[in-house]
């Protein structure tokens, strides 16, 4: 049975894209080729709530791929594979093919 992380408040949970290290005819890349520090959200939080106790909703949604500070972030290992856990303001944006 696998476990599930729900994030609390305003934080989402990420899995982290690593980009191919080779093409498909098996040239290698250098490393620093196509580093785009990207993710997939896996799940996230309700939202963090105001002042007055409303709920502001998290701005990503579960499936998008995102946009990663190159720092940051709470490391999670469940089972294993590794996620990222992120507040919702840290996240710089949401890419689209």
């Amino acid at each position: 049975m696998a476990k599930r992380l729900i994030p609390c408040l305003n934080r989402v949970l990420v899995e982290k894209i690593v980009p191919p290290s080779k093409t498909t005819a098996g040239i290698l890349l250098p490393e620093k080729s196509s580093k785009l520090n990207s993710g997939k959200v896996i799940a996230v939080g309700p939202g963090a709530r105001d002042n007055s106790g409303n709920t502001i909703p998290v701005g990503v949604k579960e499936g998008d791929t995102v946009l990663l500070p190159e720092y940051g972030g709470t490391e999670v290992k469940l089972g294993e594979k590794e996620y990222h856990l992120f507040r919702d303001e840290d996240i710089l944006g949401t890419l689209h093919d």
